[in-house]
């Protein structure tokens, strides 16, 4: 019975922390996401940025960047 008593309270143990990994992996994913948005709006303000002289070499990357966002969103759809 000892044994056995035992053996519930590891697994029950093991459980929670089995819950406390799995809810670490989401904040972790949930931060992941940010850090691409954020990587993203970095990588387009850069492309958009005032320091770029060429303003007609700036609207080609960003209708490029409009078209690549344009495919993936009907890659989504489909």
């Amino acid at each position: 019975m000892f044994l056995h008593d035992q053996l519930e309270q590891e697994n029950d143990q093991l459980k929670q922390q089995l819950v406390d990994k799995d809810k670490q992996i989401a904040r972790l994913e949930v931060s992941q996401k940010e850090l691409e948005v954020r990587f993203t709006n970095l990588k387009m303000a850069r492309t958009i940025s005032l320091y770029d002289k060429d303003i007609k070499d700036a609207k080609q990357r960003l209708t490029s960047l409009v078209r690549e966002v344009d495919k993936c969103i009907a890659l989504l759809n489909e």
